[in-house]
């Protein structure tokens, strides 16, 4: 099996982003997220049933995978009259990521901007506009959205990810590094606590570049394991640029730390597919 592109695991790894707000939460009025309706076996133990909505079936819909299903019946909850403007403004966002999911993007883009329409200020449409440029390349103009939802809510490590990753392809490094940095203070586990990412990150074509910045990113946060850990697969894709390591002061942070000067030492082999 062939390992993924560079540009597969980015679109993998923006998609993943986005799409773990959807599948997991249901934006609320005030903190942007409650829980979805969980599927349940047996007697509820809640002491009151209540049929699901029109719109908790399309998140189940969306749970499940069934992408068209959810887009229909999220539809279907958009009808409904006397929607207060924050729901419709939820409702067209949850479309939106459906039919993204299906690789329709521009509908896709159609229900973010209605979103938008009835709240301006929804930082989620303005990422996953940004995502669905990306998709299609246009990191430049994906860039431009993302850096929107950030003056928004920089608060959102997904956020900062995904800008990094388009600066990344835009040849920023220094951007992408900055951004990383950014998205791991607010989460440091973001990169290891959604496994389908580390699949991807693991599976993915050589790309010495792209693990040096990984691993500048975490020497830069003193995260000794990590920086050594990308750094590793950086010299197993190929990476010979000793030099650019002893001057670069992120790295001059964990310069002596035992794992470090371990790896320095007695670099790896580059492994050839």
């Amino acid at each position: 099996m062939k390992r993924k592109s560079c540009s597969q695991w980015a679109m993998a790894l923006v998609s993943v982003l986005t799409s773990v707000w959807c599948l997991n939460a249901r934006e609320g009025v005030l903190n942007g997220a409650v829980k979805a309706p969980q599927a349940q076996s047996g007697t509820p133990t809640e002491p009151e049933k209540h049929a699901l909505t029109v719109a908790e079936r399309a998140d189940l819909f969306m749970a499940r995978k069934q992408y068209a299903d959810a887009a229909e019946t999220y539809g279907q909850a958009l009808r409904r009259p006397g929607l207060p403007g924050e729901e419709t403004a939820s409702l067209w966002n949850r479309l939106g990521i459906a039919l993204q999911a299906e690789l329709r993007y521009g509908p896709a883009r159609k229900a973010y901007k209605n979103a938008l329409h009835f709240r301006k200020d929804f930082p989620e449409p303005w990422n996953n506009l940004g995502t669905t440029y990306f998709m299609q390349k246009k990191y430049g103009k994906s860039a431009k959205y993302y850096q929107r939802a950030i003056q928004l809510n920089g608060q959102s490590a997904s956020f900062h990810m995904n800008l990094g990753t388009t600066d990344y392809h835009l040849d920023r490094f220094d951007k992408a590094v900055l951004e990383y940095r950014a998205a791991l203070l607010l989460d440091p586990d973001i990169l290891s606590k959604h496994a389908e990412m580390g699949t991807v990150v693991e599976t993915r074509e050589s790309d010495p570049k792209f693990y040096y910045y990984l691993a500048k990113s975490f020497a830069n946060l003193g995260r000794v394991d990590e920086a050594v850990r990308y750094l590793r697969r950086a010299f197993e894709d190929g990476f010979q640029d000793l030099k650019s390591l002893k001057d670069d002061p992120d790295f001059k942070k964990i310069s002596q730390t035992p794992e470090y000067v371990e790896l320095i030492k007695n670099p790896p082999v580059a492994i050839k597919d």
